[in-house]
């Protein structure tokens, strides 16, 4: 028999996301002395709990015959992503064009590991922020996380 790892998870799980036009942002599953399976979701209006507890009921059940820890109990949680949720599709980054975003980098650029400014463009392997005016290319294979800046008036 394969073990099944995470990426036959998703694939699993896409198509009932598919069926209720809900983007399968994530799935993390965590090894402790209560095992946790979260899986996180999105929608183009965003997530409420009523949108959790549907795709929740949705999948539980599939998730069982699927059998992803081989009959280990584990906890089931469906969550939004959060406000500071890390971009990493092309469709994270088209939502946030023009919008403040905050870059944290690997190693220090310009004597820098944090950045914030309006993403303004990018591609498979850069992102284009203006920062102060001037606009900057940051590769992302030197960047350890980019998300929306949460600004509080």
């Amino acid at each position: 028999m394969k073990t099944k790892n995470l990426s036959d998870l998703k694939a699993f799980l896409q198509s009932y996301a598919d069926a209720m036009n809900i983007e399968l942002v994530d799935v993390e599953f965590k090894m402790s002395k209560n095992p946790s399976l979260t899986i996180y979701i999105d929608t183009e209006d965003g997530v409420d709990l009523n949108t959790c507890e549907k795709f929740h009921r949705e999948i539980d059940a599939p998730l069982d015959e699927f059998d992803f820890t081989l009959g280990s109990a584990y906890t089931l949680n469906v969550s939004s992503p959060g406000l500071d949720r890390p971009l990493k599709t092309a469709r994270d980054f088209n939502k946030a064009l023009g919008e403040q975003v905050e870059i944290k980098l690997y190693a220090p650029e310009r004597g820098k590991k944090f950045f914030e400014g309006i993403l303004v463009d990018f591609d498979e392997n850069n992102i284009v922020v203006e920062i102060e005016g001037e606009q900057r290319k940051f590769a992302l294979s030197t960047v350890a996380k980019v998300n929306i800046a949460i600004i509080f008036d």
